[in-house]
């Protein structure tokens, strides 16, 4: 009888079957644990908001094949957004293999064109929705109702900067195109000269040039030049042509300008749209629409009279100040120049008088002629008016402009002409047109203690917002086209914000 010795066994492990099936007992609502994200969105949608705005959408019960209930795909898509997924396709693997996904979707995993479908035609319901979510907000006493910021983020829509141009432009590219695609099709007429490989090449390349050119002939076809705000034409894009050209501080994007409306206490966003301008058209249309939403829970259209209202510089224009007055609304927006008078700056080098360029004359250097009615430049030129009662964005003002051979041999011409190449010097008087002076007085309020105070709370309140979605969420991009697709897709987040301010402070009995 021998002895066992270690050195001669062999190791023994479990079997794997790599083919077996395996049946797991899984209860769907015990996977939405209370406490959760997602156990609230599935409160929310089932208790506190009116699904019935649906109903029109379907009807179906006659024919055709019975629709994934809206709250199913609603609640999907809310948990994907706050989860950070912005992609269709994204929510339709997790809807496959993440079991609260599995759980909210009731098992029946929408697949991603119906979940972009559901997006994209939301936009008669979206309103509706946010003042539900906004509601709940309100009787969870998560709004202050005393300190209201606005702003805004630039974000990449759904297209690219190469598809944009003036007519003229996009005409030439289509030209272009249409070259190529004829280069193309010439060599793949001597493909047979080249493998299969190079075949299949070809035919993709053909195929790509002819989408191409078919997408600008379709675009052009009776198309009219965009028109700016100025009257003057801007560049169209043939993907999509409501987007715009936005200079952000990481350079030029094709998008659109997302605006929110916070309230001061929890950062609850009152109001949220996607626009295609620039940040001081859209605080009118910001106000209209957060006193519409106010309106829908019950407070009074006279809700931001008197209230306190910041936004940054980029507002600063004197209708918007107009809008405030006329709101009665408590404003506090800056003009560019703002740090600048601000003693607290004074030492960053960028704030430093002596680090600016030298200015040309300024207004007060041209005294006014009242015998000519005209002003004299320092060298004792006229300048005659030639436009009166013109208004941009700050004031209204009369425009006076000297003689081209006058400032082409001025000895002070380098000292009064903004550029080298200038051919003349131009001069812009402010008219008193008997209105409040609202830009003088907003300086007046902003370069006070008590506005410098009140204007420092809105980098608290209104920035975390947009961290929150742009990079928390990782909505860097919109995943669609055309204006009403976007504006659902950035009302979804800020109504996914929203709830999570609602997980958060709110106690849900």
């Amino acid at each position: 009888m021998g002895f066992y010795k270690p050195e001669d066994s062999m190791a023994k492990y479990k079997p794997s079957h790599e083919n077996q099936m395996v049946m797991l007992p899984i209860s769907l609502q015990d996977q939405l644990v209370p406490g959760t994200l997602e156990h609230t969105i599935n409160r929310l949608v089932d208790e506190n908001i009116d699904l019935s705005v649906f109903d029109q959408r379907y009807k179906n019960d006659l024919t055709g094949a019975a629709a994934i209930h809206p709250k199913i795909l609603l609640k999907v898509i809310l948990l994907a957004y706050a989860k950070g997924m912005i992609s269709s396709r994204q929510i339709e693997r997790a809807c496959h293999e993440n079991i609260i996904f599995i759980a909210l979707s009731y098992g029946y995993a929408p697949d991603h064109t119906t979940i972009a479908s559901f997006i994209s035609s939301m936009q008669n319901q979206i309103s509706s929705i946010f003042s539900d979510i906004l509601m709940v907000c309100e009787e969870l006493e998560l709004l202050s109702g005393t300190h209201f910021s606005l702003d805004g983020v630039k974000l990449s829509a759904n297209v690219s900067k190469e598809w944009s141009g003036t007519i003229k432009e996009l005409e030439h590219k289509r030209n272009k195109l249409q070259e190529k695609l004829q280069r193309v099709i010439a060599e793949h007429a001597q493909a047979d000269k080249h493998p299969q490989v190079e075949i299949e090449r070809q035919k993709k390349r053909e195929r790509r040039f002819q989408l191409q050119v078919e997408r600008l002939n379709d675009f052009l076809k009776d198309r009219k030049p965009k028109l700016g705000s100025e009257g003057k034409e801007i560049q169209s894009n043939a993907v999509d042509n409501e987007s715009a050209k936005m200079t952000t501080s990481h350079g030029v994007l094709q998008g659109y300008n997302a605006q929110a409306l916070v309230d001061s206490k929890h950062q609850v966003i009152l109001a949220a749209e996607a626009f295609a301008s620039q940040d001081h058209d859209n605080l009118k249309p910001m106000l209209d629409s957060a006193k519409k939403n106010l309106v829908t829970i019950g407070k009074g259209p006279d809700y931001f009279e008197g209230k306190e209202f910041t936004a940054d510089s980029n507002y600063h224009s004197l209708n918007s100040l107009k809008v405030c007055n006329d709101e009665k609304v408590d404003a506090y927006i800056p003009d560019i120049q703002f740090r600048k008078r601000d003693p607290r700056f004074a030492q960053q080098e960028r704030f430093k008088e002596e680090s600016r360029k030298p200015r040309p004359f300024c207004a007060a250097d041209f005294s006014y002629d009242e015998n000519h009615r005209v002003y004299r430049c320092p060298n004792g030129k006229a300048l005659k008016c030639y436009a009166r009662n013109q208004v941009n964005r700050y004031r209204t003002y009369d425009l006076y402009r000297a003689r081209t051979e006058d400032c082409a041999a001025c000895p002070l011409r380098s000292c009064c002409l903004s550029k080298s190449d200038a051919s003349r010097r131009y001069l812009s008087i402010q008219v008193d047109t008997g209105e409040p002076n609202l830009i003088d007085e907003m300086k007046a309020k902003l370069d006070s203690e008590q506005g410098k105070k009140i204007y420092a709370r809105r980098l608290g309140i209104v920035e975390p917002v947009f961290a929150n979605i742009c990079v928390h969420k990782h909505l860097d991009r919109f995943t669609l086209c055309s204006k009403h697709k976007v504006d659902v897709q950035w009302r979804l987040f800020a109504l996914v914000h929203n709830i999570g301010k609602i997980h958060v402070f709110g106690l849900l009995a």
